[in-house]
């Protein structure tokens, strides 16, 4: 019988794969923090709304009056810049949604960091889930990955929780069909992003 001891097992790095979010990477437009910035996940599966796009899509719901006092879903949430920029411009309360842990953890910290999680909530599960979960909702901001093919089920859910005036914002790579009982109130396109805004049949505009 050999004396030999066996070889050790090679011993697992303890260092963690997780990545970690990109500090200060976005820039909060308007309002009380306007000028501050906020993190960004890290990873591919964010696709952050350009400060650009963000001032003009902000600037189009203002003359609708649909952010000042409103119960706002980020559905997508990634870094909460959209849902952040309207607690920044007079939100009442905001409700985020992100299937991705660590884009839930980036919210929570950029709200604390900004002194708005009083005014909001953070949830990680599906944008379906929070429109149940949350009421009702007078602005509802959707900016899933381009690769989402799941709008027809995604826009008849937010039509259930849409308050009677409210406003759904949909950012895409192409136009997106409303269904019945959504109505277009005006399209915009900033490079390859469409953005829509729709309201309910019979709100006022």
């Amino acid at each position: 019988m050999s004396g030999r001891k066996p070889s050790p097992r090679p011993r697992r790095s303890s260092a963690s794969s997780r990545q970690t979010p990109t500090k200060g990477a976005l820039r909060i437009v308007a309002g009380s923090v306007g000028g501050r910035r906020i993190d960004v996940p890290p990873g591919q599966g964010t696709r952050p709304t350009s400060d650009r796009v963000r001032e003009a899509l902000f600037n189009a719901l203002d003359s609708l009056d649909a952010v000042d006092g409103a119960r706002v879903l980020d559905a997508f949430a990634g870094s909460g810049a959209l849902g952040i920029e309207a607690l920044s411009r007079g939100a009442a309360h905001a409700t985020f949604a992100d299937l991705d842990p660590q884009a839930v953890e980036v919210v929570t910290t950029n709200l604390r960091s900004l002194g708005l999680a009083d005014r909001a909530r953070v949830l990680a599960g599906t944008a379906e889930r929070a429109l149940v979960a949350g009421g009702s909702f007078d602005l509802v901001l959707l900016d899933p990955p381009y690769a989402h093919d799941g709008w027809d089920d995604l826009l008849v859910a937010v039509l259930a929780a849409l308050a009677p005036d409210g406003v759904v914002v949909i950012e895409s790579d192409r136009e997106v069909a409303l269904p019945e009982g959504l109505v277009g109130i005006k399209s915009k396109t900033y490079g390859g992003t469409v953005v829509q805004f729709a309201a309910a049949s019979g709100a006022p505009t």
